[in-house]
């Protein structure tokens, strides 16, 4: 059974800094992408920053330049370190694995969610 857990969400500034942090357990394989997803109420969760088990990365517009996403595949850790945050970053922040079959088809989990709070 895979289990993500995020960690470091909180009250921040704007202009502020918060890293998130995922630990992923269970039987992981590759390839695979860890990523990081928000919502807010009343609208879609969207990605923010996913990063594949090769090492390509996708993010947001949004976040591009502001936020980085690495990963500790040893670890099964993925961080998402958000820089110069806005209260438009204000979300809960839901940390995603997705295991790919080699007919393309993934299966999908999800953490329960860390909120991130961007005010002054």
């Amino acid at each position: 059974q895979v289990q993500l857990v995020e960690s470091g969400g909180g009250l921040v500034q704007p202009g502020g800094s918060l890293r998130l942090s995922c630990a992923a357990s269970g039987s992981i394989f590759s390839p695979n992408t860890m990523g990081w997803y928000r919502q807010v109420p009343g609208k879609q969760r969207e990605l923010v920053a996913a990063r594949h088990s090769g090492g390509s990365t996708n993010y947001a517009g949004s976040v591009t330049g502001r936020f980085t996403i690495f990963r500790d595949n040893a670890k099964n850790m993925v961080y998402l370190q958000m820089n110069s945050l806005k209260p438009e970053d204000t979300a809960v922040y839901y940390c995603n694995l997705r295991v790919f079959a080699v007919d393309g088809t993934f299966m999908e989990y999800w953490g329960r969610g860390t909120q991130v709070t961007v005010s002054s």
